[in-house]
């Protein structure tokens, strides 16, 4: 196909409270960095995410924060959240990103439906093509190890 590059990519982002795992179909796990964001506190630039941000962690100077946006699997600093989003979409999609790629978000089993919009919004504003469908992490979990879901029996993840 002469276009391909013109598909939307399609993508998977597991939002942990310590690590962000990023899978890009057809090339698999992309990124596995650390949900960090230094961020300036005048402000609020971020300054660094990932694996930059946990390096400056404790070497800063006052007026730069290093974060943690994420809290219990929930966003905890919606803003710092989607900026973080938005630099690992950026990754996914290069620098010219003219087509939004699909994005699916994993999110815990207990999370309320606010707690669902904030991801949902932060997604979509990060740069996903809408709407970015949310899968709740035990699901996400039983696909991974390949039981069967529909089967009537029960199965325990750890």
């Amino acid at each position: 196909m002469a276009f391909e590059f013109l598909a939307p990519k399609k993508a998977g982002i597991d939002l942990g409270t310590a690590n962000i795992l990023v899978y890009v179909k057809g090339q698999g796990i992309v990124v596995n960095e650390p949900s960090v964001v230094a961020r300036h506190n005048r402000d609020n630039a971020i300054m660094a995410v990932g694996n930059e941000a946990r390096a400056m962690q404790g070497r800063t100077p006052g007026s730069i924060s290093v974060i943690r946006p994420m809290r219990d699997g929930v966003i905890a600093d919606y803003l710092t959240t989607e900026a973080m989003l938005r630099y690992f979409i950026g990754l996914i999609t290069g620098r010219f990103n003219l087509i939004r790629p699909e994005v699916m978000v994993t999110v815990p089993a207990g999370v309320t439906s606010v707690e669902q919009r904030a991801v949902r919004d932060a997604a979509e504003q990060a740069g996903a093509r809408k709407p970015a469908p949310l899968v709740p992490e035990p699901l996400a979990a039983g696909i991974r190890a390949r039981i069967p879901l529909g089967a009537p029996r029960g199965h325990t993840i750890v």
